[in-house]
């Protein structure tokens, strides 16, 4: 059996008299795509946060690659190989695409001025961002220095997304990546993450478009009330499965079985 890269048991999250994870499992396989799907206030969020390690979960446990992991901070998660984007992308839309790229991992000069003084390696910094984004066919952006405001919707999200596929090294995880972008643009970023997935790096994926989840996704998790209720194959289950199982209106097989 594969071992999963990323896996939970028993996640539990309180805030006073609110119960915002209640024993939640999470397992993700190599190589695949996880969409994770809920309605408002499922603990979606929550789930995330803890696996990010933007949140420390009150019980439970996170093993990576099989072995325990504890996430401080989201820069802990970072260090082990775990990227996210956020759906408010995290951005600084006066910064230039390279420095948004090397954004808290900025590349110093090797030389005198590198070491005592902190000055930047701009060029090398200019040219793996620049590599990084032709990788994965965003060649529409030209200059690597111009800055984020100047970009559209989805090449904002796709300067994201390329960060966290050139840094993350075990796992990418995406908030809702085409909530705010148009047709055209959501095609584009799906089709990055499709990229994403043929380098081989496993992808999480909380998004409300049905559409997109079945279009993409290898299997659907389906979090309800603070926990997993169930995972589906969407090649087996269709899309009214998956909105009747997230609402209640439907009880899943498994769940009834056992």
């Amino acid at each position: 059996m594969t071992q999963n890269v990323l896996e939970a048991r028993g996640l539990t999250k309180r805030y006073g008299r609110v119960t915002a994870l209640d024993g939640c499992d999470f397992d993700l396989r190599p190589g695949e795509i996880l969409a994770v799907i809920g309605d408002n206030g499922a603990g979606k969020s929550t789930l995330i946060k803890a696996l990010s390690g933007a949140i420390q979960p009150d019980e439970g446990e996170i093993r990576l690659d099989g072995r325990p992991a504890h996430f401080a901070s989201p820069l802990a998660a970072r260090q082990s190989g775990i990227e996210t984007v956020y759906q408010t992308l995290a951005l600084s839309p006066a910064l230039s695409i390279s420095d948004n790229m090397f954004m808290g991992r900025e590349i110093r000069r090797e030389d005198l001025l590198g070491r005592w003084f902190g000055i930047l390696d701009r060029a090398r910094m200019d040219r793996i961002a620049r590599e990084k984004l032709s990788e994965l066919g965003l060649l529409t952006i030209q200059n690597i220095g111009q800055r984020v405001e100047t970009l559209s919707g989805g090449q904002r999200q796709g300067v994201a997304v390329a960060r966290a596929a050139a840094f993350g090294s075990k796992v990418v995880i995406l908030d809702e990546p085409t909530a705010a972008l148009g047709v055209k643009e959501s095609r584009k970023v799906l089709d990055l993450i499709l990229d994403v997935r043929a380098r081989g790096l496993p992808i999480v994926l909380i998004s409300h478009n049905m559409p997109h989840v079945f279009e993409i996704a290898d299997r659907i998790h389906v979090h309800r009330l603070g926990r997993r209720l169930c995972l589906i194959d969407p090649k087996q289950h269709s899309m009214s499965d998956a909105v009747a199982y997230m609402t209640g209106a439907k009880v899943p097989e498994e769940v009834l079985a056992a």
